[in-house]
């Protein structure tokens, strides 16, 4: 979620950064981050409050089946299996009846070969996991401990909390951040004698809450992905906060109240997923359960946020992207998708997005991001937003767009959607201009794309693509004059009179880092003329 400068091209912040990495090294800042004082846990917080992040898997393994010989000796490792292995957030897969001696030796095991700062097993990601499994598992190992254990296991502890609090403030990125802070929060709850981690870690949250958040409540990522993160982990730290009899910050309140109107807006229901700007399809139905256990309410009174306007009634749902693009250090899942759009009905999905390939590194990120692979107008077979990659390997926005024109209107007989963005005009001198009736009675779409020329022009191509879900069956007529598609439940026809149209194979990327085939229905043409107008006409048969 953020943007990193190329320190080569700055030479002072690349030796600076290079000083740096002595310096944390060094026996000095080993010394000062050593300096703890005595005193053991004075409160464990219980170990079902940690359902809000933690998933775990119904099997529970036995600490045995871990090779605890030789765990740590691995030099081998993948860095995000190193990760998973260091941050012993697999100590929440570990059977309560496994062997508590064995799980004391191998944290034991870690604790001498990792006492002093390591770039790797110390990065800020993996030891605020570890500082978090360590303290929440704690129930489980440290109370039958014998006094050397103890000691020694609490100061390791507050040892990496001192570094923590040293470097959080330098970590690129405001995920880490977030769960740097709870693990700061945590610490001072737990060591409540050294009330500086709780000030450190208030301070930051409240940091964190005014910098990430635009004016409506919504991530400044616009990654929907982005308010089910920030929900759990404000709502953890609540809860801790409630659990340890600590006073809640008037502000972690009310930013859980605005943040969970938007996730109601936005997931309401647990078996629809819209595929905008980051995100894949999600399994929220644990959260879900635990917001219901723990009581907690939101309204759903909204129907823009975010840059996103949804129109719905029991059966139908429709969602358009009519936000701007978000500032470049943000960007990193940002994708290309402007007035793009996404039909439902009786809860099945009839137009979607391709969806988001989150694996940064791989080709398909790119792809993902293009506009081609949404439920919009592209020109030129060419993307609205333009990327270039960063030095960490993510793809970020060159440009901005900006969408106007909005308009939304709905009652019982016609909703109306209407907008605009300038994302070709510098290249091109167009404006994509896109209006979508839906008439409920009688359940049909009808469409309009206008391709406004406001420059001297020359000839352009352009295709508008309405993605499909991989199993929608979707068939061109014999009279090659509409396409009909089956859904499990419905039956829909698309039209598009006077216009080359079919069907084409692409890819869907709505599951986490993976793709399959599906089809999309493809409108193309030419710009010929200053306002070009493309109807089209999606109705249930």
């Amino acid at each position: 979620m953020s943007y990193k400068e190329n320190s080569i091209i700055n030479p002072f912040l690349y030796i600076t950064k290079q000083i740096r990495k002595i310096y944390l090294n060094s026996s000095i800042y080993n010394t000062k981050i050593s300096k703890v004082f005595d005193g053991g846990f004075e409160y464990i917080p219980h170990l079902k409050i940690f359902d809000c992040i933690i998933k775990v898997n119904d099997r529970k393994n036995r600490v045995e089946d871990y090779n605890i010989e030789s765990i740590w000796e691995n030099q081998n490792l993948l860095e995000n299996d190193f990760k998973k292995l260091h941050s012993f957030f697999w100590l929440f897969t570990i059977d309560l009846k496994s062997s508590k001696k064995i799980t004391r030796s191998v944290i034991s095991n870690w604790t001498n070969l990792n006492q002093n700062y390591s770039i790797k097993s110390w990065e800020l990601d993996t030891l605020s996991k570890r500082i978090i499994a360590w303290i929440a598992n704690s129930n489980t190992f440290y109370h039958e401990g014998d006094e050397h254990f103890k000691i020694n296991f609490t100061k390791i502890l507050k040892k990496q909390l001192n570094h923590l609090t040293n470097e959080i403030k330098n970590s690129e990125f405001v995920n880490d951040k977030m769960i740097g802070c709870c693990a700061i929060i945590m610490g001072g709850l737990c060591f409540k004698q050294q009330l500086h981690y709780l000030n450190i870690g208030f301070q930051l949250l409240k940091k964190i809450i005014n910098t990430i958040f635009n004016n409506d409540g919504f991530p400044k990522s616009r990654n929907p992905r982005q308010v089910i993160f920030y929900l759990k982990y404000f709502v953890f730290i609540r809860e801790l906060l409630k659990d340890s009899n600590t006073d809640i910050p008037e502000y972690l309140n009310e930013i859980i109240y605005y943040l969970g109107k938007i996730f109601n807006f936005y997931f309401e229901d647990k078996d629809i997923t819209f595929l905008f700007n980051g995100n894949h399809n999600l399994n929220i139905t644990g959260f879900k359960k635990y917001l219901k256990e723990h009581s907690y309410k939101f309204d759903n009174k909204l129907n823009s946020v975010g840059g996103y306007s949804i129109i719905k009634n029991k059966k139908d749902k429709i969602i358009i992207d009519f936000g701007p693009t978000p500032e470049k250090k943000y960007s990193t899942d940002y994708q290309s998708g402007a007035l793009s759009f996404e039909i439902f009905h009786d809860k099945e999905k009839l137009i979607t997005n391709c969806g988001y390939f989150q694996n940064y590194n791989h080709k398909l990120n790119i792809l993902s991001k293009s506009t081609a692979a949404h439920s919009t107008l592209s020109i030129d077979d060419r993307s609205s937003c333009k990327f270039k990659k960063d030095k960490l390997g993510y793809f970020i926005l060159e440009n901005s767009i900006k969408v106007f024109s909005k308009k939304i209107y709905h009652d019982d007989d016609l909703w109306e959607i209407q907008g605009a963005h300038d994302g070709y005009f510098k290249e091109y001198g167009i404006l994509h201009e896109r209006n979508i009736k839906f008439f409920p009675k009688e359940f049909r779409y009808v469409g309009e794309d206008v391709i406004i020329c406001k420059k001297n022009f020359q000839k352009v191509g352009f295709d508008i693509r309405f993605h499909l879900l991989p199993n929608t069956n979707a068939i061109k007529t014999q009279d090659k004059q509409s396409i009909l598609l089956q859904l499990k439940k419905t039956g829909w026809r698309f039209i598009c009179n006077n216009r080359n149209f079919g069907i084409e194979t692409g890819l869907y990327f709505g599951n986490k880092n993976s793709y399959t085939e599906n089809k999309n229905i493809y409108v193309s043409g030419e710009v010929t003329k200053e306002r070009e107008i493309i109807e089209w006409e999606i109705k249930r048969i």
